[in-house]
């Protein structure tokens, strides 16, 4: 096992170790502080989480590029900022599920922390799978541009509203197999009906939840290779990024109908690091570089958000 890391990262063995449990212990924390509340989550207390995820993940990478290595450290961070943009999207669909499935405020947060569990785990297996794919055939790097550039152009011409969570393939599928219900039984995944077992709204919205994250997965793993090719990195950066999800959810969940802007510039994110990655032999482009477009593609998205949103207020009093 020790040899398999060393193959795919210049980290030691422990570092792997002792960040996944770091992640463990985190997530005991956030089920049982932030977790436990039957209310709906204030605006200002989601904004505290989100904070407090976004501090614990700056400092881990401040701690990393000092033992590692200012590239690796910028790396890191371009990775990070990355995958929580592209988790943006993936909340609005979440959104979405929710909404589709009828699920209350106070009984959302169950269901994100199984995704986010769910998500920690997949992504840790693709994130594995892609690294030793990379070490072993190198041309596999065309091939993540070349999906990052098609998913560009679908993110320009594809809209969320056109999802139906409940025609999803799974929920279909699942409903063959496991008797489900229409009624709600507070937070549970499962309620007894007529001395039948059957799945509540609140477990199909998990199932959906779950497998978007996988479709997600497809865009984000080739994304976060085309930053690095190193296998931590790339795995703590996208770890950490969703971590915060839940908290960033209640976040978003309040201000969706700002961000109009998001689209357009996740399209241009992965455009750049897709042909990035297309191009990696005629162009080495530095990690600062890299960062730094990134970091200006998602900026001008929030002010032109924020500023036609501003404009659409002042023209409406």
């Amino acid at each position: 096992m020790t040899h398999f890391f060393s193959h795919v990262s210049i980290v030691p063995g422990w570092l792997w170790g002792g960040f996944s449990i770091g992640v463990l212990l985190l997530l005991i924390v956030d089920l049982s502080l932030f977790g436990s509340s039957d209310h709906k989550k204030p605006i200002k207390m989601a904004l505290l989480e989100s904070a407090l995820w976004i501090s614990i993940a700056l400092l881990f990478n401040f701690w990393f590029a000092h033992e590692f290595g200012a590239d690796l450290g910028l790396q890191f961070l371009t990775g990070y900022l990355v995958e929580k943009s592209l988790s943006v999207d993936n909340l609005f669909v979440i959104l979405l599920v929710f909404s589709s499935f009828q699920i209350p405020t106070v009984y959302q947060h169950r269901v994100l922390f199984y995704g986010v569990l769910g998500a920690i785990l997949t992504r840790g297996v693709f994130i594995l799978l892609g690294a030793q794919l990379l070490h072993s055939f190198e041309w596999i790097l065309y091939i993540f541009g070349l999906i990052l550039v098609g998913t560009a152009i679908k993110f320009l011409r594809d809209s969320d509203e056109k999802i139906d969570p409940k025609g999803n393939w799974s929920i279909r599928l699942l409903k063959k197999f496991i008797p489900t219900t229409n009624h709600l039984e507070k937070d549970r995944f499962f309620t007894l009906e007529g001395g039948v077992r059957k799945a509540t709204p609140l477990f199909l919205a998990l199932v959906v939840v779950e497998v978007t994250d996988l479709v997600f997965a497809v865009d984000s793993i080739p994304a976060v290779f085309s930053v690095t090719q190193d296998a931590f990195v790339a795995f703590g950066s996208n770890i950490l990024a969703i971590l915060g999800l839940r908290a960033l959810y209640f976040v978003m969940a309040d201000w969706v109908s700002r961000l109009r802007y998001l689209k357009p510039g996740l399209a241009a994110l992965l455009g750049f690091i897709g042909v990035k990655m297309l191009l990696t032999e005629v162009v080495k482009i530095p990690s600062w570089i890299s960062l730094l477009v990134i970091f200006s593609i998602l900026l001008t998205a929030a002010l032109s958000s924020w500023y036609v949103s501003r404009l659409e207020r002042l023209n409406s009093k």
